[in-house]
């Protein structure tokens, strides 16, 4: 048994994954496509980005550990990903308030900095509520195949990790408010930016709010090394 969840829950770091074929063979068959649809990026430089990331840290916290569950916590973040979320931001295709005339001023070396350095730094654990961790463990490891639903795991990794190469986004430790937000904006059809939207959109479609609850719990708990 290894504790993913510090302080709540011990659950083992290997699951009967039952369900989990149905992801990976939905989700990962589009991988390569998806990664060359979200383009090159610039190569970053840490030491750069850190020195940069100084204006972010009132919302985003030292090294990217957010405190505020409605800011997203990017410590760890991968890169690919941190860095097209700011593109896209930039150019408004997906609209944040809290973030305007902030990105407005990034150049494009600027956001491969920043990513970067998010992704060289260590998140720190976060602790999940017991009482919807067997639905939603359900759900990111298995996902629903009745209702359409596949494994966050094929795509996010078992652990939350992410995917690098396809420059799918880390998952541990994020603030539930902030997933839970996230998710309800695919399924609204409020976030259709970026080339993972309209997958991500088709997950949350056949998510109910018990679910996407549970599952933005969970997904808080997870721990995991970089």
């Amino acid at each position: 048994m290894k504790s993913l969840f510090k302080g709540f829950v011990s659950i083992p770091d290997r699951f009967a994954f039952a369900g989990v074929t149905f992801g990976v063979s939905l989700m990962l068959s589009s991988i390569a496509g998806l990664a060359q649809a979200a383009g090159e990026f610039v190569e970053g430089d840490p030491a750069a980005g850190e020195e940069k990331a100084a204006t972010c840290v009132a919302c985003h916290g030292p090294a990217g550990n957010s405190a505020a569950p409605m800011f997203p916590k990017l410590s760890g973040q991968v890169a690919k990903y941190t860095d097209l979320q700011l593109h896209l931001i930039k150019s408004n295709e997906r609209p944040v308030p809290q973030m305007a005339g902030i990105a407005d001023n990034l150049s494009d070396q600027d956001m491969a900095d920043l990513a970067a350095y998010y992704q060289s730094t260590q998140p720190t654990p976060a602790v999940a509520s017991p009482d919807t961790i067997e639905l939603g463990e359900q759900l990111y490891r298995a996902g629903n195949s009745a209702k359409g639903v596949p494994a966050c795991a094929g795509c996010h990794d078992p652990l939350g990790r992410g995917n690098i190469p396809a420059g799918f986004p880390r998952l541990a430790g994020q603030h539930t408010d902030y997933i839970t937000t996230q998710l309800l904006a695919y399924r609204n059809g409020e976030r259709t930016a970026g080339p993972y939207a309209a997958m991500m959109q088709g997950v949350a479609a056949n998510l109910s709010d018990k679910e996407i609850a549970a599952l933005s719990n969970y997904i808080q708990g997870l721990t995991a090394a970089k």
